[in-house]
């Protein structure tokens, strides 16, 4: 079975074209044979060429980043990410971190980044309920405002008056789906 490096390049915006470039030549320089590349932030739902070079990388093959954060959009992320590549028989390689979890040390590495976040998320819920139990024995806690739903008026008046779904969402500063379900609820009333 011959096994394959096989890169993956982003950056957030399409204006960064020279750092999607230098990832490129980076991954070139250190062996990989097959590079996808896209420029698409990663709080994007969908990360259309990772998850195809995801699919692409077979068993004995190494999955190669510059960095952590051009892979992952959090520790827990890029834990998920390993774990979907460990399971697929798939080494995880990011040179920046000159971390390879083929080696026994690169799995030492990815096992501690896995502790340290899981550590620092356990400390962030703590300190959000702290923070919540205080503001509600303060009187000040009512939890998020329900943005869309105080917009539905207008929401409702520029349906009628023709606008487009996608054109409310944006005129409104709404998300679609909060769209729709305002104009749904309406015909269900």
């Amino acid at each position: 079975m011959t096994s394959t490096l096989v890169g993956y390049a982003r950056t957030s915006t399409l204006d960064q074209t020279a750092g999607l470039e230098a990832q490129e030549r980076e991954l070139g320089a250190a062996g990989c044979t097959k590079v996808f590349s896209e420029q698409l932030s990663s709080v994007a739902t969908k990360r259309p060429k990772l998850e195809a070079a995801l699919d692409y990388v077979r068993e004995g093959d190494t999955f190669v980043v510059t960095r952590p954060d051009r892979l992952a959009r959090s520790t827990f992320d890029l834990l998920d990410i390993a774990n979907r590549l460990r399971a697929k028989g798939v080494a995880l390689r990011i040179l920046s971190l000159q971390m390879d979890t083929s080696t026994s040390t690169g799995k030492l590495m990815l096992t501690m980044l896995g502790g340290i976040a899981e550590f620092e998320r356990d400390l962030m819920l703590e300190r959000q309920r702290e923070g919540i139990a205080k503001a509600k024995a303060d009187g000040k806690y009512k939890g998020r405002a329900p943005t869309a739903r105080r917009k539905a008026a207008d929401v409702r008046r520029l349906r009628q008056e023709g606008m487009s779904a996608d054109k409310i969402a944006e005129e409104l500063g709404v998300s679609r789906s909060s769209v729709f379900r305002i104009l749904r609820a309406k015909v269900e009333a």
